[in-house]
C-alpha cells in the first residue's frame, strides 16, 4: 500500500551526471506508486549560472517532480553535509571521483552522522572486496575504507551495487580501449581477459528496483551485467557493427604497469590497469541480481547499435 505524503519516502540523489541522472528517472518513474519522494543535490552554480545543458537538466527535474537542493559538497565538511541528509530516510551517492580525495569517505562519514536509515554509496563498479589496498596506483583505496566504515557500525543500513565498467566507458576516448576512428582496440592484459560491463541506464533501473524492493533493515552487495566479455569479443563486436577491420593491439599488464610507473598520478592509467585483472572486474552474469529477477540488460551489442 502506498505511502501517504505524511510519511513519504524520502529519498535524496547526491549529483546528477551521468549516471545520477538515470538514477533520478529510475526512481521518479516508480516515485508515486511505491509512495516515495525524490530530491537531488546539486552544486549551487547549476542554478546561480545554468548554461544550456543545465537549464535542460532543471527542466527536466521539473517535469519529474524531483526537488533540487543546493550544497558545495567540495567546500562543506560532513557535519554540513549531515545536516542536509538528516531530512531523508535513504541517500544514494552519485557523485563518483570527479570530488577529488576523500569525498567518498566524507559522503560516507555525513551519512552515518544523520543516522540515514539507508545508504547507497558510490561503489558502482569495481568488487573492492576482491581487491587489495594499494591496487592501480592506490585508485581504490578510499572505497576500500569507505566498506570498512559502512561495515564498523550497526545504524545505518548500506546497499552496495556493483555494476562492473560503465559500458560507456568502454568507448570513451580518454580510456583509450577502444577507438571508433581507426577502428581499434586496445586489450587490457590480455585478449582473454574479461571485464563485466552495465548501462548507466541499466543501472538506474536496477538500483531502483533494488531500493524498492530490498526490506528496508537489509544491507548487501548486489552485482549487475549487461553483459561479461572478453576484450577479444569486444574487438569482434566492433567489426561486426561497422563492417570493417579493427586493428588489435594487446596492452600487457607489465607494459600497464610501467606506463603507470611513468606517471603514478595519472587516473586513466590506473584504471587501464584495474582493469587489466580480472579479480573484481569481472563476475558471471547468472549471479547477478538482473538475472535471478528476470530483469533485461542491454548488452554491448544493443549499446554498439545505438551508436550513429
Amino acid at each position: 500500500m502506498p505511502q501517504t505524503r505524511q510519511d513519504a519516502l524520502e529519498i535524496l540523489v547526491v549529483g546528477a551526471g551521468e549516471l545520477g541522472s538515470s538514477v533520478i528517472r529510475a526512481l521518479a518513474a516508480r516515485a508515486e506508486r511505491e509512495g516515495a519522494r525524490i530530491s537531488v543535490l546539486l552544486r549551487p552554480d547549476t542554478a546561480s549560472s545554468p548554461s544550456p545543458v543545465r537549464r535542460a537538466l532543471l527542466e527536466e527535474l521539473a517535469a519529474l517532480k524531483v526537488a533540487v537542493i543546493h550544497a558545495d559538497i567540495a567546500a562543506s565538511d560532513a557535519h554540513g553535509l549531515a545536516r542536509i541528509f538528516r531530512a531523508f530516510h535513504t541517500v544514494v551517492n552519485c557523485t563518483g571521483f570527479v570530488g577529488g580525495p576523500g569525498t567518498q569517505l566524507k559522503l560516507t562519514a555525513a551519512a552515518l552522522e544523520a543516522g540515514v536509515a539507508r545508504y547507497v554509496p558510490w561503489q558502482f563498479g569495481i568488487d573492492y572486496d576482491t581487491i587489495e589496498t594499494g591496487s592501480a596506483g592506490g585508485l581504490f583505496d578510499e572505497q576500500i575504507a569507505v566498506r570498512a566504515m559502512l561495515r564498523s557500525q550497526q545504524a545505518t543500513r548500506w546497499l552496495i551495487v556493483s555494476t562492473g565498467m560503465f559500458t560507456s566507458f568502454l568507448f570513451e576516448p580518454a580510456f583509450g580501449v577502444v577507438d571508433l576512428e581507426g577502428p581499434r582496440v586496445n586489450a587490457l592484459g590480455s585478449w582473454d581477459t574479461r571485464v563485466t560491463v552495465t548501462t548507466p541506464e541499466d543501472i538506474g533501473r536496477l538500483t531502483a528496483d533494488i531500493l524498492f524492493t530490498q526490506p528496508v533493515d537489509h544491507s548487501g552487495i548486489f552485482f549487475t551485467a549487461g553483459e561479461t566479455l572478453s576484450y577479444g569479443r569486444l574487438a569482434d563486436l566492433v567489426e561486426q557493427r561497422f563492417q570493417r577491420r579493427v586493428e588489435r593491439i594487446e596492452w600487457s599488464v607489465p607494459m600497464l604497469e610501467d606506463e603507470l610507473a611513468k606517471q603514478p598520478q595519472d587516473t586513466m592509467r590506473k584504471y587501464r590497469l584495474a582493469f587489466a585483472r580480472e579479480p573484481g572486474v569481472a563476475w558471471d552474469v547468472g549471479l547477478t541480481y538482473n538475472a535471478q529477477r528476470g530483469i533485461a540488460t542491454a548488452d554491448v551489442a544493443a549499446f554498439l547499435g545505438r551508436l550513429p
